[in-house]
């Protein structure tokens, strides 16, 4: 059974259809990678998945119940919003941390406020409180940050950010955790570290991973899956060895590319046939030009 079905789901602003009949499935442990040009429809899709927009139409179902309905969707409680919401785990592309917390409020602070609208709470506050930190605590210690635990956002690297973001989000134990271009604040080493990190995580949690990337080699190389996303509708959904293709990449980014086997997996080269064409003009004119030269040099010696 999935752990995520996504059906018809289409967004509207105005008279702009963002997303046009959105639909695809997450089993449990997989990552998904959802790329396109910049405007396709990647983020707008998580903020719906996220209660962050309201979709015009479309099912939302995790674990085979439903969490969103548009037919249904304008008499749920914000109580049921909120609940609904929790299934998901949101990690924003600049982390957005709360300045003013450390690391560890900044991952606890949800659980206590919604602990806090509990009847139990009063009864039980020191217990309760004293869980949540101890929770908080673990997760951070799970992404090697036991010794930040109280620093403050600026205090921080932007990898180690990135990680009390995804601690944030585990937190609430979400069965699906989102994740708005990830690494695009991040250098090379850091990219790697989080992307692995973000892969082992979703093995232990027993849940599974929606990532909107623009990298491709990224998405090779982390990706379960791969949905492509083009003026707003999904151009192609599967695999991703069968969807990461020459076609593929002419059709949605306008750009030649050659997918290339190596030892450490496939690794996409892309390239403007324009241009490559004109550097090879050059390259020959260079060639030739020096052919000249030389052949002008050695009859200059042969007179001698």
């Amino acid at each position: 059974m999935p752990i995520l079905e996504v059906q018809h789901i289409c967004k509207t602003f105005g008279d702009t259809q963002v997303l046009k009949d959105i639909s695809f499935t997450l089993e449990k442990g997989e990552a998904l990678s959802m790329i396109g040009t910049s405007g396709s429809g990647k983020t707008t899709l998580l903020r719906c998945l996220n209660f962050l927009e309201t979709p015009t139409s479309g099912k939302i179902l995790v674990n085979d119940k439903p969490v969103f309905d548009s037919e249904t969707a304008g008499r749920m409680s914000e109580a049921q919003i909120r609940e609904n919401r929790l299934h998901f785990g949101m990690v924003f592309q600049n982390f957005n941390l709360f300045p003013q917390y450390t690391a560890l409020e900044n991952v606890t602070l949800a659980k206590k406020l919604i602990e806090q609208k509990k009847p139990e709470f009063k009864a039980n506050k020191a217990k309760i409180l004293a869980d949540i930190r101890k929770q908080g605590e673990a997760l951070l210690d799970s992404v090697g940050l036991s010794a930040k635990m109280g620093n403050y956002p600026h205090q921080l690297s932007g990898g180690q950010q990135q990680r009390v973001a995804i601690a944030r989000a585990l937190m609430m134990q979400p069965a699906i955790l989102c994740f708005d271009e990830p690494t695009s604040a991040l250098d090379l080493r850091n990219q790697l570290d989080t992307l692995k990190f973000m892969q082992s995580t979703i093995r232990r949690k027993n849940t599974c991973m929606i990532v909107a990337l623009h990298d491709l080699n990224l998405a090779l190389r982390y990706s379960d899956k791969v949905a492509v996303l083009k003026d707003g509708k999904v151009y192609s959904f599967g695999k991703t060895e069968d969807v990461i293709t020459n076609r593929m990449i002419k059709d949605v980014y306008n750009v030649d590319a050659d997918i290339i086997d190596t030892p450490r997996g496939k690794f996409v080269l892309a390239y403007d046939s324009e241009m490559c064409g004109d550097l090879q003009k050059l390259m020959q004119d260079i060639s030739k030009k020096d052919s000249m030269e030389k052949s002008s040099i050695d009859a200059g010696d042969a007179s001698i």
